[in-house]
């Protein structure tokens, strides 16, 4: 993932950020798979310093656990690679930091660690927002292509995945004269 060559995805970072400063809002990541990719492309943004409050890279279960207070059940009842997880993530990159808005990603970037039930490119995606009336989004996709392809792809949705919640709060704030 190269900011300076991945010119869409830095593109999404940029129109985010001016969406976050435009709020006077911040947002954190909580990543696995993407291994920091998503914080690397906010930052290769000028300026990002004003919206971007931190990341945290927990590619580990225990760093799950213990970065971002994702529970050891749920870790063992749903696996790392789930929505429920992803979820967690980024409830808990919102309590554990000073942002506003959190994005979370884990899943399978291969070339190995798939299975039957999470081949190989399945990823999951949680976004988390103070202002989001409590509400936790998350999804899961699955996306083709090798290790560096799905990263890609995953930084790109997760992004995507933000600016889509930040655009339906603002048009329901334009509907309700806010």
């Amino acid at each position: 993932m190269n900011p300076t060559t991945d010119q869409p995805t830095h593109d999404l970072a940029i129109r985010l950020g001016e969406q976050l400063r435009r709020l006077n809002h911040s947002v954190a990541t909580v990543e696995s798979c993407t291994g920091g990719g998503v914080a690397r492309m906010i930052t290769a943004v000028a300026g990002s310093s004003q919206w971007f409050e931190r990341g945290f890279v927990t590619y580990s279960n225990d760093a799950k656990m213990e970065m971002v207070g994702v529970a050891r059940e749920l870790l063992e009842r749903h696996g790392a690679v789930s929505v429920e997880v992803a979820a967690a993530m980024a409830e808990g990159g919102l309590r554990f930091s000073e942002a506003d808005y959190c994005i979370a990603v884990t899943g399978v970037a291969g070339p190995g660690g798939g299975s039957a039930e999470k081949p190989v490119g399945t990823v999951c995606f949680a976004w988390a927002g103070l202002d989001l009336d409590g509400e936790t989004r998350a999804d899961q996709t699955h996306f083709p292509g090798d290790r560096g392809e799905i990263r890609a792809h995953s930084v790109a949705h997760a992004l995507s995945g933000l600016l889509d919640l930040l655009g339906e709060r603002a048009n329901a704030d334009d509907m309700h004269g806010e």
